[in-house]
């Protein structure tokens, strides 16, 4: 057992390295200049859009990276659709023809908001990317299926509910999403917070929250549906940091008091072990666990902790001041 848990170690960093370095030699910082100084364009001649956002840059990553940037940066999220997307969804579960027929005829009203307001869902971001990449010469795909959340297929694959994309850069696919780049909500309020970590982002990691319809679009043939429902929580500032977590494996777990419980990650940005912590919240109080044998070895971390006392535990992995990870642990005395 513990050869395969080195072999499996072994596998993320060899996977990450891989993905990290592809394009280190460029710097994007001219790329998304460029998106700025076009911030506030019109949707209206998507043609010019994209010529202004990448004639003046030298590859394709490059062009890409100010598409992105521009798109996630200029486009809001809107919720109202999103839920009268979702309740069309649900309402048409068993009748897949009646939602195509449904969908066709409201994407024209969604379209049309898109390039009036510039306002959309994931659908919609997905979209807007395809077609600037198109108009770029750049080979786009959109990808539909299920994104993971704290409530939404948390233990189960419910309905399809997101669309990403996969770009070809340099004969390689990646994967990337517009959507929870730009932001989120709260209180139904759209809050702009351009997240860099869902670009071009590590497939082990991407699958943490992101599962498609066609399973080529892992990128990874070792990745499974029942992974994907069982795996801890994880959040957008799980890949701002760009944590994959290793161990434990599912959200929920049982473990019996007094023996070791370790948490293993791998860190695939420099990581400082005093900013790593566990710790559960007691209504608005933040209690942290002592955890003990904190290890970093080349961005593989790992740490032990001991519950004292049986009961149901949910645990939150922090970097710096961000939940990155959630296990629930119910601890037995026997």
């Amino acid at each position: 057992m513990k050869n395969r848990l080195i072999l499996f170690f072994f596998f993320i960093v060899k996977l990450t390295i891989a993905q990290v370095s592809d394009f280190k030699s460029i710097s994007f910082t001219r790329a998304d200049n460029i998106a700025k100084l076009n911030a506030n364009a019109s949707l209206e001649n998507l043609p010019l859009l994209a010529h202004n956002l990448t004639y003046k840059l030298d590859n394709d990553a490059e062009k890409f990276r100010a598409i992105y940037t521009w798109v996630c940066t200029n486009i809001k999220g809107d919720l109202n659709q999103d839920n009268k997307v979702s309740k069309q969804r649900k309402r048409f579960k068993n009748d897949s023809l009646a939602y195509i027929k449904w969908n066709n005829t409201y994407q024209k009203t969604a379209f049309k908001k898109l390039l009036k307001h510039k306002k959309t869902m994931c659908t919609g971001y997905a979209y807007l990317i395809k077609e600037l990449c198109f108009l770029a010469n750049i080979e786009c795909k959109m990808v539909n299926g299920y994104g993971r959340s704290t409530t939404t297929n948390v233990t189960s694959l419910d309905l399809a509910n997101h669309s990403w994309n996969a770009v070809k850069l340099n004969n390689k696919w990646y994967l990337c999403d517009a959507t929870w780049s730009s932001g989120y909500f709260v209180n139904s309020v759209f809050i702009k917070d351009y997240n860099l970590g869902y670009f071009l982002t590590d497939p082990t990691l991407f699958a943490k929250n992101h599962y498609p319809l066609d399973k080529k679009w892992l990128l990874n043939d070792t990745l499974i549906s029942s992974n994907f429902i069982a795996s801890p929580i994880v959040y957008g500032d799980t890949f701002t940091h760009k944590i994959i977590p290793i161990g434990p494996s599912n959200l929920n777990t049982t473990h019996k008091k007094e023996d070791t419980f370790t948490i293993s990650f791998k860190s695939l940005n420099s990581l400082d072990i005093k900013d790593i912590s566990l710790i559960k919240y007691s209504g608005f109080k933040t209690i942290p666990f002592k955890i003990k044998d904190l290890k970093n070895n080349n961005g593989l971390v790992s740490f032990n902790y001991k519950f004292e006392n049986k009961g149901v535990y949910d645990v939150h992995l922090k970097i710096k001041n961000d939940i990155v990870a959630t296990y629930t642990v119910t601890v037995i005395t026997e």
